[in-house]
């Protein structure tokens, strides 16, 4: 039996909770939560018998082999070193941290403690990713050349998902002041993963400029300063000199969370989708280029994040992607951040 521990009871847990009940020999044993009400509540809709007000009571409890970290990013530095501290295996929801030093200290860690260690980038479970990522490998589109990516989303122009403007669990993504890095940091992270994973290579250079919107008289509702970012777009060479576009918004109209890649080498592209949480890749392959003939391709679906986890536990499987990979997307946000500060200069990854 692989016993569950959940930290943080907010919006995400309970697909934490839910994913992992699904999983044979595995059991969610208890909820850590600094909010009494809440960590209550989440417990009783997700029968887990033990609820804790710290995470230094459930540690000194111990009765759990993993770990499963929802808390809010700032919290994930905070709340992740105790637990690979003590030894326990731990999957961290995105970003690893919010700067490069602090994800850079954790991979390390987590190297020490020689447990299993997993950062929950979603969009790895996308079929069409992972059967994209096997292509390029193979050579099926030979060298990469060029490539443009995107993550669109629409909740701040319609309140599909919730009202922005009202709900702590959106106006929160929206404030630095409580942890967010705005657009960039939620779902730019899962863009550049999404294409730097399936081109198979290294981020050498990073041009980025970021944009905040005027949403609210005085650009604050109640506690929250509005201001960051909502829109990025960047521009990235790849190691072996590839260019590529990168963008991500919560201003794409008609796109409620919608990624896209299109990506060219020299012997065809691909096109990798999810919209309308639909999986879907197309290719026009080397027998295909000179009529410019695209082609539907299966991607079979393969176990999710969730289901990887546990059986990197059972030493069943890879621990992939891990914190070195966390570490190494922070390390390009906080370059696509820097970058920003100047003006959209390039710099070296």
């Amino acid at each position: 039996m692989v016993r569950i521990l959940i930290i943080g009871t907010g919006g995400m847990a309970k697909n934490h909770a839910a994913e992992f009940k699904k999983i044979a020999g595995v059991s969610v044993v208890g909820g850590v939560d600094t909010r009494p009400e809440q960590l209550k509540a989440f417990c009783a809709a997700n029968d887990i018998p033990n609820g804790f007000a710290s995470l230094d009571e459930a540690l000194a409890w111990g009765q759990f082999d993993a770990v499963t970290n929802v808390t809010p990013d700032a919290a994930h530095y905070a709340t992740t070193m105790p637990v690979l501290k003590a030894g326990k295996h731990i999957l961290c929801e995105k970003p690893l941290a919010t700067n490069e030093a602090q994800a850079e200290e954790m991979a390390a860690a987590a190297k020490v403690a020689g447990v299993v260690n997993m950062v929950n980038l979603s969009y790895r479970n996308v079929a069409a990713l992972q059967q994209a990522a096997k292509m390029v490998r193979e050579g099926a589109i030979g060298e990469i050349r060029h490539f443009e990516a995107s993550y669109l989303q629409s909740w701040l122009t319609q309140p599909a998902w919730g009202h922005w403007d009202r709900e702590s669990q959106w106006l929160w993504r929206l404030s630095t002041k409580h942890g967010s890095k705005g657009v960039l940091g939620d779902v730019g992270i899962h863009i550049l993963d999404y294409a730097t994973f399936i081109a198979g290579q290294d981020v050498r250079e990073i041009s980025c400029r970021l944009a905040t919107f005027h949403k609210a008289d005085g650009d604050q509702i109640g506690e929250y300063p509005l201001d960051a970012n909502d829109s990025a777009t960047m521009q990235v060479v790849l190691a072996n000199g590839a260019l590529g576009t990168v963008a991500a918004t919560r201003f794409a109209t008609g796109h409620l969370n919608d990624l896209r890649l299109r990506i060219y080498g020299t012997k065809g592209g691909l096109e990798v989708g999810w919209e309308k949480n639909v999986s879907s890749l197309r290719a026009c392959l080397e027998a295909d280029m000179q009529t410019a003939t695209w082609h539907d391709v299966e991607a079979p679906v393969l176990a999710n994040v969730y289901q990887r986890f546990v059986a990197a536990i059972r030493g069943e499987g890879a621990a992939d992607p891990d914190f070195a990979r966390g570490a190494q997307l922070q390390k390009m946000l906080d370059r696509a951040e820097q970058s920003s500060a100047k003006g959209g200069l390039s710099l070296p990854v």
